[in-house]
């Protein structure tokens, strides 16, 4: 862990923000990079609705380009002398970032945990704890 570089997903929430002053943090502790992480959904569509007036394929490149432009804008905010990568992947938010994280072979995943709790808990997926039970590296959770 303590050579290989640091990845912090995002979804450009004021939560995952917070996740990245650690992320920042444990990537200079170690000196070593950070790899940004976004990841846009797969937007479904249902052909017997007929609402959607662009493809599923324009909207997902939509979403990306979106997702750029604000990767761009965290990155002009940056101040930090650290090697930093950004990547935008299309897909399962958790798969995603497992993929990442395996194929980077990365040290540790910093990201933030959204603190749901009670029914809301129960009803939406926790990405943050899936994450921390199906990483094979080192997971810090930030609320």
């Amino acid at each position: 862990m303590r050579d290989k570089d640091i990845l912090w997903p995002t979804d450009f929430s004021d939560t995952a923000s917070h996740a990245l002053r650690y992320a920042i943090d444990m990537a200079n502790h170690y000196q070593v990079g950070l790899r940004i992480l976004h990841v846009v959904d797969q937007p479904v569509a249902d052909a017997s609705y007929q609402l959607l007036i662009v493809t599923p394929e324009e909207l997902a490149q939509s979403m990306e380009k979106a997702a750029a432009d604000s990767m761009h804008k965290l990155l002009a905010q940056l101040d930090t002398s650290l090697h930093v990568e950004t990547i935008i992947r299309r897909g399962d938010p958790v798969e995603e970032i497992l993929t990442e994280a395996k194929d980077a072979d990365v040290g540790m995943i910093v990201l933030a945990s959204h603190g749901r709790s009670g029914l809301s808990h129960f009803l939406n997926t926790n990405v943050s704890e899936e994450i921390a039970n199906k990483s094979t590296c080192p997971v810090l959770v930030v609320k």
